[in-house]
């Protein structure tokens, strides 16, 4: 099962309340500006900031 569209859309990072996007695997949530992404565990999206993962650093 994949997370629906219409949740996707409501969805906010609990640390900026900035939108977040599914991963490309399909198994996380990514905020862009916090640089943070929240698991997707048995289908359901883990939005704990102490459970998310911090992502690298992006070169521009």
């Amino acid at each position: 099962m994949m997370i629906s569209k219409e949740l996707l859309e409501i969805l906010a990072c609990p640390k900026c309340k900035g939108p977040v996007e599914l991963t490309e695997q399909n198994d996380g949530l990514v905020c862009n500006s916090c640089r943070l992404m929240y698991e997707i565990r048995d289908d359901i999206p883990v939005m704990l900031i102490e459970e998310a993962k911090k992502l690298a650093e992006q070169d521009d």
